[in-house]
């Protein structure tokens, strides 16, 4: 059996996550930006919601990544990745998708909608793609001597 498929599905799975305990560290930090942005959707509970996404997004990348509920924890972020596109980045509420300056408003959140449905995308394969070797096994076998 060749681990090197399950080493990359697991390299995978952080490249994919990776942004997302950052994200929620940063969300930590600035609290009151984050609050700021979180209240922009014009949504009640933005205190609620806020905690929330923390949540998601420092919770659901470990166990992506360890494999533990991952197609749940899978099906979690990526709802949460859609929600956040269409509520956060609606590039079609801009007029200046066309314009010939370098500050449009609209490309940036079409840029940010489509990176989020890219994450989604990759989730979906989480989600369909199987269960991996547990990563205890995968580290043993990487350190046995006939690895």
């Amino acid at each position: 059996m060749t681990w090197l498929p399950t080493l990359v599905w697991y390299g995978a799975r952080i490249c994919l996550v990776a942004m997302f305990p950052f994200s929620a560290l940063d969300k930590v930090i600035h609290w009151r930006n984050s609050l700021a942005q979180t209240g922009s959707a014009g949504l009640p509970g933005g205190r609620v919601m806020l905690v929330l996404a923390i949540i998601v997004e420092a919770a659901t990348p470990v166990f992506i990544v360890a494999g533990w509920y991952d197609p749940l924890a899978a099906s979690l972020l990526a709802g949460f990745c859609v929600v956040t596109a269409f509520l956060y980045h609606p590039f079609w509420r801009y007029r200046d998708f066309w314009s010939p300056r370098d500050d449009s408003v609209a490309r940036e959140h079409f840029w940010q909608f489509l990176k989020n449905f890219g994450l989604v995308g990759g989730l979906l394969l989480v989600i369909f793609g199987g269960t991996l070797a547990p990563p205890g096994d995968v580290l043993r076998h990487l350190l046995s001597p006939h690895g």
